[in-house]
């Protein structure tokens, strides 16, 4: 465990300095984007749609893990690790929670996004709304048994946030980390793929393949797996072989997801020509409507 003020074993002073300005960069710009998704959603009524209750609920799975990487970033500015160990608990569950909250409701999108394109069906207030507390309750489930004693939650090699123990790779663990991943990152990643190659077959025979579908599925693997690998070297071998600096790779890459979700379904989709846009110009959006 790290101590306040100390160096985190195996980092010099000016890596943490650049690991900590990475993550207030990811961690201002998760921030700031799905902030701006949250306050269309409410401020536009054009936006508050079932379809778009699945993107709000990305943004505020993505702003809590910004909210995470920010308490890391300003722990590594200021030198001044979290103490306590319940303080450590507190943040790998919101932490925990925020990030298989993020990865189900993908999944979700990919599933309302082929339903919209695919079957031409209108998602309803009656399947947006269940499938939205499914996802917030599930990730809550989960991310609450380390605290039950299935898992452990303790400190990131740089020692400034909290994430799940993989230092042990004892049974506990191994049971805990296989059961997790099939549900909350194979699951979500079997329906994100299925669902994005169903819509393009199915936009490629309408010649009508203007939305971009492998996005969410590369998003998924390219940014969990490093995670995943990790914490499956370690269920196998280990992971203390690995240096302090390659163990942080994986948490620097997850908390790019914010950011690419945000601009992927709110500044880059269908919502993005009618949302963030009037939330910065909303005078110039009443003049176009008057002319």
């Amino acid at each position: 465990m790290a101590v306040s003020g100390a160096l985190p074993t195996g980092f010099g002073e000016l890596e943490v300095l650049a690991v900590g300005t990475v993550l207030l960069v990811e961690a201002l710009c998760g921030l700031s984007l799905n902030g701006l998704t949250i306050i269309c959603f409410w401020k536009i009524p054009e936006l508050r749609t079932p379809s778009h209750l699945l993107v709000l609920s990305l943004a505020l799975a993505d702003s809590g893990l910004s909210f995470n990487a920010f308490i890391a970033a300003v722990s590594s500015l200021l030198r001044h690790w979290p103490p306590g160990s319940g303080r450590c608990q507190a943040l790998g569950f919101q932490g925990f929670a925020t990030a298989l909250a993020s990865i189900s409701s993908t999944a979700a999108l990919a599933w309302g996004r082929h339903q919209h394109y695919c079957t031409r069906s209108q998602l309803t207030w009656s399947t947006a709304i269940p499938l939205v507390l499914f996802v917030w309750l599930s990730s809550a489930f989960w991310a609450a048994l380390p605290l039950l004693g299935w898992g452990h939650y303790d400190y990131e090699p740089l020692g400034t946030c909290c994430t799940l123990d993989y230092s042990k790779g004892d049974r506990n663990f191994i049971s805990f980390l296989f059961t997790m991943a099939f549900f909350n990152f194979l699951v979500p990643l079997f329906i994100t793929l299925t669902s994005s190659q169903l819509m393009e077959q199915h936009l490629a025979r309408s010649s009508h393949l203007q939305v971009n579908t492998t996005q969410p599925a590369r998003t998924l693997m390219l940014c969990w797996s490093p995670y995943a690998l990790l914490y499956l070297y370690a269920a196998i071998a280990d992971a203390s072989s690995l240096s302090p600096r390659l163990q942080m790779v994986p948490a620097l890459i997850a908390k790019t997801v914010p950011t690419i979700n945000a601009i992927n379904y709110a500044l880059g989709s269908e919502m993005g020509s009618k949302g963030p846009w009037q939330c910065l110009l909303p005078q110039r959006s009443k003049w176009d409507r008057a002319q």
